[in-house]
């Protein structure tokens, strides 16, 4: 289920459907597949990054992205939280990402996170966000989550947030570039060893 994904670093995922697509571009490896479909989460520098996008992103491509994103990114199609369509013939949902107990990244700000079928596969890229409720009772196939703390869920968190989104499988993310390190995607897997929820760590490409 997870061969097609990616992980190159940070909230980076590569998704080869077809369509390729990618969600938070950011500090991307030396060699890059061409994009048909980019999801940008928020505004942030480590997720919305010109440079990178501008590496990926062809005459045809479509970059779908909150309002904030739209203002600093011309050509942006806008999909705000609760909105859904078909862009490159992929359905994308964008859904409520925020902080519930700092100030990074608040609920009235519009940042996102995506719910998007590739190839027969539902993914759950949760953005920059704490545990929240419109997590509950998601059940992608596969759920990308963040597990570093300070900007973001910690592990604990992000294992509280697994279970009530129930997966198939979970993946973590935002760790080992800014924040974060290996030991909180370790310790996210121990925390749902049992749970009947499949870990899998990915290897930064």
């Amino acid at each position: 289920m997870i061969d097609a994904l990616h992980w190159l670093g940070h909230d980076t995922f590569r998704i080869d459907g077809p369509p390729v697509v990618y969600v938070d571009p950011y500090k991307l490896p030396h060699v890059v597949v061409p994009a048909d479909l980019i999801l940008i989460t928020h505004d942030h520098f480590d997720h919305l990054s010109p440079e990178d996008l501008s590496r990926i992103r062809g005459e045809l491509t479509v970059v779908v992205g909150p309002p904030e994103v739209a203002e600093k990114l011309p050509g942006v199609q806008v999909l705000r939280a609760g909105e859904s369509r078909e862009v490159a013939g992929v359905k994308v949902a964008a859904v409520p990402a925020y902080n519930t107990n700092k100030k990074f990244h608040l609920r009235e700000s519009g940042k996102v996170g995506f719910v998007f079928t590739v190839a027969g596969v539902s993914y759950y890229h949760a953005g920059d966000t704490d545990l929240i409720p419109e997590m509950d009772g998601m059940a992608p196939d596969v759920a990308l989550l963040p597990v570093s703390g300070t900007y973001v869920m910690t592990a604990p968190e992000a294992v509280q947030a697994a279970q009530r989104i129930r997966p198939r499988v979970a993946v973590p993310m935002h760790y080992g570039t800014i924040v974060g390190s290996d030991d909180d995607a370790r310790a996210f897997a121990r925390g749902l060893a049992g749970s009947g929820i499949e870990v899998v760590i990915k290897t930064r490409e």
